[in-house]
């Protein structure tokens, strides 16, 4: 529940520094003294967007921070989960804004992001204010109430995950048929292209291999012409470097014995005509294998244009690519040939998941059936004592296609009066009946679902006398149940039943407007209830009737 709430620097409020407290409170207040403005502040800490104009005029940092005792609550997962300290008896939820623009949220001092802030708040604070009473024309919000009392989030969850796979298959289904046609379509196309590739018997490396051998070719003469120079220069008769070589060693062997300085000159000499009497045996083969035929070159520069062509065509960048394409091409062929048996396979894992879907929703139907029985008759036992004696509430459960949510539409339907037919409860009843059938809803809600902290922002609207004394027990009761229920009321009857009041008002200074929340003593109340029976001039008369309704 909530324990204290700290504001600092919001829209009109220059310091709210207040406790609160367990069980059933009302918070009264002229209309402009910012009530509302306190639940804006709360809704920052639940996660809602901000805006740097709800900083005070003048001030540079906005902040709002709330203690919660959530040792009754069970909520220790969420923080292990997401590696946050845990404090049962001391959650502190913080938010800042800057006059700059920048947002920031803690949860017990560690940074978060605002999606992580709302999923906790949810779970601790539930704020109804009178624009909540349109969800009640929302097919979601009237299914949503189902499950909570049919208490089926586990079957849900997994109802939720086969439809996910259900529409990831049947969708792979429909992307394979679409693929499928298209294919069927190109059929003839793509075969003419698979032929072409397959009749050009494409291999790895042989365009490298034929773009050298018409290179080698094209300039045969110069190679030759080269190749010849250079064999003279080595192995000429009587002029040949080998055999001088030959010459100038013999000579120096024949004054080794009278000169031995010469036999390293000599043994170096050895070594080099070895290795050129080898090279001068290399270029005397390669220029014998060194030929010029045109019509092998002919042959060489097609084959190398058919490949460039096709390269061409294909878009592709190296015979690889080709190969690649040829590769690929024939599988869609074959895809289209066994494509019965594709199609079949695929078509049986949505027929299963489909049928698992259907026995899922069935199993979900049986359980909200059974819970709409009992919110009927809850509902009825809730409604009757808040001045509706001949209501009927019924929640009309009708199958359609299956959904995110299984194949069930709730509708609730509501009548007032015995001579009037049921119809849906958004379109019949008054401003006061939906007041009064949401805060029925909500309290039966509360006892399945263990909310902290539940805030009525003037649930009352469009009622009053005996019927709000009635809705006021019924928070009351609310609030007793581990609970803390906050009403903002303009109705003495209902600020009456409060356990605890609070009260809002707005003060004039220099600096400008500011709000203020109090909490009264039991004096106080008295005149507080007092002023809302009678107004500002507070008679005797007023004062009896304040303590007549505290019970004093």
């Amino acid at each position: 529940m909530l324990k204290h709430l700290y504001i600092k620097n919001f829209t009109l409020i220059d310091t709210l520094d207040i406790e609160l407290h367990p069980g059933f409170s009302v918070m009264t207040g002229e209309t402009g003294a910012g009530k509302s403005i306190i639940l804006g502040a709360i809704g920052l800490l639940l996660g809602q967007r901000a805006d740097s104009k709800s900083i005070m005029q003048g001030a540079e940092k906005c902040t709002i921070e709330a203690h919660f005792d959530l040792s009754r609550y069970d909520m220790e997962s969420f923080f292990n989960e997401n590696d946050i300290e845990y404090d049962a008896e001391d959650c502190i939820i913080r938010r800042e804004l800057t006059a700059a623009g920048k947002s920031r949220a803690f949860i017990n001092d560690t940074p978060v992001q605002l999606s992580m802030l709302k999923e906790l708040g949810e779970r601790l604070v539930d704020v109804h204010s009178q624009h909540q009473n349109l969800l009640l024309n929302k097919q979601d919000f009237q299914l949503n109430v189902v499950d909570i009392i049919a208490n089926d989030a586990k079957e849900l969850a997994q109802y939720r995950q086969t439809y996910a796979d259900y529409q990831a298959v049947t969708k792979t289904l429909e992307a394979l048929r679409e693929d499928i046609e298209r294919n069927r379509q190109n059929a003839d196309f793509l075969q003419f292209q698979y032929n072409e590739l397959s009749a050009a018997n494409l291999k790895d490396g042989e365009q490298e291999e034929l773009e050298q051998q018409s290179d080698t070719m094209t300039h045969a003469e110069d190679i030759k012409s080269a190749l010849y120079t250079a064999d003279n220069a080595l192995q000429a008769e009587g002029t040949g470097i080998v055999e001088s070589l030959r010459t100038a060693i013999s000579a120096l062997k024949g004054i080794s014995h009278v000169f031995p300085q010469t036999n390293e000159l000599t043994e170096r000499m050895d070594s080099t005509f070895i290795e050129l009497k080898d090279i001068a045996q290399e270029i005397g083969g390669q220029l014998e294998k060194v030929d010029f035929d045109p019509a092998e070159l002919d042959a060489v520069n097609n084959r190398l244009d058919r490949l460039y062509d096709l390269q061409k065509k294909y878009h592709a960048n190296s015979i690889d690519e080709l190969i690649s394409q040829r590769d690929e091409l024939k599988k869609k062929l074959c895809n289209i040939e066994n494509i019965d048996e594709a199609l079949a396979e695929m078509q049986q894992k949505v027929d299963e998941l489909k049928a698992r879907c259907e026995k899922e929703a069935q199993s979900l139907t049986k359980l909200r059936t059974k819970a709409a029985k009992q919110i009927e008759q809850e509902m009825q036992q809730r409604l009757i004592p808040l001045g509706m004696p001949n209501v009927r509430f019924q929640i009309s459960m009708n199958q359609e296609a299956l959904g995110k949510n299984g194949q069930d539409k709730a509708s609730f339907l509501f009548s007032a009066n015995a001579s009037t037919p049921l119809q849906p409860v958004s379109q019949v009843a008054s401003g006061g009946e939906i007041a009064r059938v949401m805060l029925s809803l909500k309290a039966m809600i509360s006892g399945a679902v263990k909310l902290p902290t539940i805030i009525f922002d003037e649930i009352d609207t469009g009622v009053s006398g005996k019927i709000a004394e009635k809705m006021a027990e019924i928070m009351q009761e609310m609030g007793a149940h581990e609970r803390q229920v906050i009403s903002i009321t303009h109705l003495p009857q209902i600020a009456a039943l409060g356990t605890t009041h609070y009260r809002v008002s707005k003060e004039e200074t220099k600096q400008g407007t500011t709000s203020h929340m109090t909490e009264l003593s039991p004096d106080e109340r008295i005149t507080e209830i007092a002023q809302m029976l009678s107004g500002s001039d507070v008679s005797e008369a007023a004062i009896q009737n304040a303590k007549q309704l505290l019970r004093l």
